[in-house]
Parts: structure tokens; C-alpha cells; sequence
């Protein structure tokens, strides 16, 4: 599937937490098709192009949904803010990206993200319990602090309807709070790959996805391989944009 430069109307923008930014376009379907795990990149201007994990699967209506952290630091992320602020329609070029779902194969899913990774693998759970509904998923999210969770109430909400779906939340800092008795969350204390290295045993016969910054996506390498992880099905669009150096 090839790039497509294409002009999306901005549907809607919310505050999913107060550091990310839930943005719906709305384009010609066919333009806008894509496979879940892809990316897009929005235009800021005629020579800079930043890039977003596509945060929905594909339903054939032209939406497409991103989830946007803002980095007040950033001059990019920034200018990004200020232009959705205005804008009611956006240059996007898509789709970008390999680390896709591979809907022939039948092997468990452990999908690992940091941060907005999570959006990634929001697109490739929607497709999974859609065409695979009998396909076990195992998502593992990590943040620093519970609050950046951001769709912590959707992810709980899959692991507790349906039942190959299990989430396990990982947070740096301890919970302010107890989580309520209705909450299908399993939390872990502490930084992502320490916590796989005690809690992952055997990752023969299964498919994993990373999705987060390339210290952090190598660092949880390191643990899995150790897990008896098929290289060969292991996929991250880190391995594209920052592979490691040999």
C-alpha cells in the first residue's frame, strides 16, 4: 500500500489527559485506508513532517483517530498544538509503517507500549477482536504515573468483556490509590522491561509488537529475547527509523 498525500477535515480534538490530545480527520475512505499499526504524519509546513501511530483499525469510513502528546518543550509539538487550535483541515501523508498486525497467523499477541505507543496497539486490538476474536492478547502499557494512563477505563474495559484480552498496567510511581473492585487492571510497579524480566516466562509461539522510544522498545528486547522470543516475530517501527547499531 503506497503513500498517499491526501487533505483531512479535523472532525473533532479533545483532551484525553492533560498532556495528550485525541484528534479524529475525516477523509475520502479509500484514501484513507490503511492496516492496523500503521502510522500517518501530519504537515507542519511545506518541509516538516511529524509522524502518529494511527490510533484506530481500519472500518472503512474514512476515520481515523490519533492520539497526540504534547511536549511543551518541543517546538514541533508546540506548533502542532497551536495548528489544531485553528485548523479545520490538515495535509496528512499516509499510511507508514511494517510493524502491522499479520492477521494470518493464529499466535497469542504480546503487545508492549510506552506512553502513546499505546495508540498503536489500540488500532491492532480493535482489528484482532474484529477478525480474530478467539486470539489471545496480552497489552502491557507503561507510564510513570497512573494518571497517564489516559485510556485506562477502555483497556479495563476490554480485559474484563472479553476474555482473551488481559491488560497489565505498569507505573514507575506507586498508586495514589486503591484501584476499585470493577477494575480488570493488573498493576505492576516499576520500569517496563524489569518488570517482563520477572514476570514474562516463555514467549515461545508468540507474536510481540513494541511500541515506545528506541532505549526503551531495545531495552525490553534484551529481557524477551531471553524468553525463548522468535526473532522473526518481533516487529516495532523502531527496528526501521533507529536500528540498533552491531
Amino acid at each position: 500500500m503506497s503513500a498517499r498525500i491526501l487533505t483531512c477535515q479535523v472532525a473533532a480534538v479533545e483532551d484525553l489527559s492533560p498532556d495528550v490530545l485525541g484528534v479524529t480527520l475525516h477523509g475520502r475512505a479509500e484514501a484513507m485506508q490503511h492496516a492496523p499499526g500503521q502510522y500517518l504524519e501530519l504537515q507542519l509546513d511545506e518541509d516538516t513532517w511529524v509522524p502518529f501511530s494511527i490510533a484506530s483499525a481500519e472500518r472503512g469510513d474514512g476515520v481515523i483517530e490519533l492520539h497526540i502528546q504534547h511536549w511543551p518543550e518541543r517546538e514541533n509539538s508546540a506548533r502542532l498544538r497551536e495548528l489544531l487550535q485553528v485548523a479545520n483541515r490538515l495535509n496528512v501523508r499516509l499510511p507508514g509503517g511494517k510493524s502491522v498486525l499479520d492477521l494470518e497467523s493464529q499466535r497469542p499477541l504480546l503487545l508492549i507500549a510506552a506512553g502513546t505507543g499505546f495508540a498503536q496497539m489500540k488500532a491492532i486490538i480493535e482489528a484482532a477482536v474484529h477478525h480474530q476474536p478467539e486470539r489471545k492478547i496480552s497489552l502491557w502499557w507503561a507510564v510513570r504515573e497512573w494518571r497517564d494512563l489516559y485510556h485506562e477505563q477502555l483497556a479495563s474495559e476490554w480485559a474484563r468483556r472479553l476474555p482473551q484480552v488481559s491488560f497489565h498496567a505498569v507505573t514507575e510511581s506507586p498508586l495514589e490509590a486503591a484501584l476499585p473492585a470493577d477494575n480488570a487492571s493488573q498493576h505492576h510497579l516499576g520500569r517496563i522491561d524489569r518488570v517482563l524480566a520477572q514476570e514474562i516466562d516463555d514467549l515461545r509461539g508468540w507474536d510481540v509488537y513494541l511500541s515506545g522510544s528506541p532505549p526503551m522498545v531495545y531495552a525490553c528486547l534484551d529481557v524477551l529475547e531471553e524468553k525463548a522470543l522468535d526473532a522473526d516475530r518481533v516487529f516495532s517501527d523502531v527496528f526501521a527509523y533507529a536500528p540498533r547499531k552491531t
